[in-house]
């Protein structure tokens, strides 16, 4: 009779011969088995680690951008503190204000048929030294981009290996990598010319006290910073003010005068007001081209917040949001274009996380909505439609 402790170590030995063969075909193979009984080669077994290694990378990038650190608030007690308002507009004045709330921001409203600051909410921060343009620099480029003939309307570009995309959808959706390629293709050269064109770098109003230049640099943004690809998308290393955008936008809104911008103090500079050239821009065969992604930005974009309280006018615009230094900024530029009407508006925010362009949009939205609750577009007809001989040029300096 066998003994109980030699029948276990016979087992045993067994049971080792038995698996032998397969963990030897495991290997011979370069497979191993797992717990669940599936198979895997040493390739699959590469390429989840790699997977499992992108998916951390990426889960770390949120975590990162999720925790951006900001230090200006959003929101402020009084933006109208020291505010110049006796030449101003009442209605737009108030309209502004109402829609502005008490949002980290100015408002600035211009008739772009005349060059007239009719509102300039917050005139402290609106007459600063300007910041950021983030992707409102967008419209500078794609003016040169059209005027260079290097895309129309309709010409598309390669973004990826199955995207590619028009002018319409890049300045609807804001898309950075479009914008990326026309500075590429531009060059800093005749970015810059087209930007001091349009009036960045200089001056946008007439004897406006207290107004700042704003930066344009003058040599291109260093290339391991993306250079002038990044200045094209972003506006990296550029400062602008809201007064430099509100006379590009109300250029583009009246067919291509730059007028220098003009803020009445007092009732008697309202009724001696003449308009002041500064040049003309050769933009008005571009303007159509612009029009359908500026309307589309409002329509179904970055913009669409427009819409949450205005939609009987058609509003074109663009939208900007990026930050420095642990500010962030929030842009639009727009103008309302009607037969009864028109007017710019810029609304420019800083502060942190509730500040970005979307917001900006929505404020514009809301003053619209004020505007034309009160008659603003009925009772304010183009009156400057055949203004021929009545405006004043002054050149290019003051």
């Amino acid at each position: 009779m066998l003994k109980p402790g030699f029948v276990a170590h016979l087992v045993l030995i067994v049971c080792v011969a038995l698996l032998l063969p397969a963990s030897a075909a495991s290997t011979r193979t370069g497979k191993t088995s797992t717990s669940s009984g599936i198979t895997e080669s040493q390739r699959t077994q590469k390429r989840i680690a790699r997977l499992r290694h992108a998916r951390a990378t990426r889960a770390t990038r949120r975590h990162r951008r999720s925790y951006e650190r900001f230090y200006t608030s959003s929101y402020a007690d009084d933006v109208t503190e020291g505010d110049r308002i006796a030449g101003e507009d009442p209605v737009v004045r108030a309209a502004a204000i109402e829609a502005l709330g008490n949002m980290n921001g100015t408002v600035v409203a211009i008739d772009p048929d005349s060059g007239r600051v009719l509102s300039m909410v917050n005139q402290k921060l609106a007459l600063s030294g300007g910041a950021q343009p983030c992707s409102t620099i967008k419209l500078a480029v794609a003016l040169a981009a059209l005027n260079e003939r290097i895309v129309d309307k309709n010409t598309e570009i390669t973004l990826g290996r199955r995207s590619r995309m028009n002018l319409t959808g890049a300045l609807a959706h804001s898309n950075n990598a479009y914008f990326e390629a026309l500075g590429r293709r531009l060059g800093f050269e005749k970015v810059s010319y087209y930007a001091h064109e349009f009036g960045l770098g200089e001056l946008a109003g007439y004897n406006i006290t207290g107004e700042h230049l704003g930066v344009f640099p003058s040599q291109e943004l260093a290339a391991r910073a993306g250079g002038v690809a990044r200045m094209c998308s972003f506006g990296e290393s550029i400062s602008m003010t809201p007064l430099q955008l509100g006379a590009l936008v109300a250029a583009m809104a009246n067919g291509g005068t730059l007028f220098y911008l003009q803020h009445p103090t007092r009732p008697e500079e309202v009724a001696a007001f003449q308009p002041k050239v500064k040049r003309q821009l050769d933009i008005a065969p571009l303007v159509p081209a612009m029009a359908d992604g500026m309307a589309g930005a409002v329509e179904y974009g970055t913009a669409r917040s427009v819409r949450y309280s205005f939609s009987e006018e058609p509003v074109l615009g663009k939208t900007g949001t990026c930050s420095h230094d642990g500010t962030r900024f929030g842009w639009f530029a727009s103008y309302a274009k009607t037969d009864r009407g028109r007017i710019a508006v810029v609304v420019f925010l800083q502060g942190g996380r509730p500040t970005f362009g979307p917001k900006a949009a929505e404020i514009a939205g809301r003053m619209y909505r004020n505007l034309y609750d009160h008659n603003f577009f009925m009772a304010m007809p183009s009156t400057h439609a055949s203004r021929g001989s009545e405006l004043q040029s002054v050149g290019t300096s003051q």
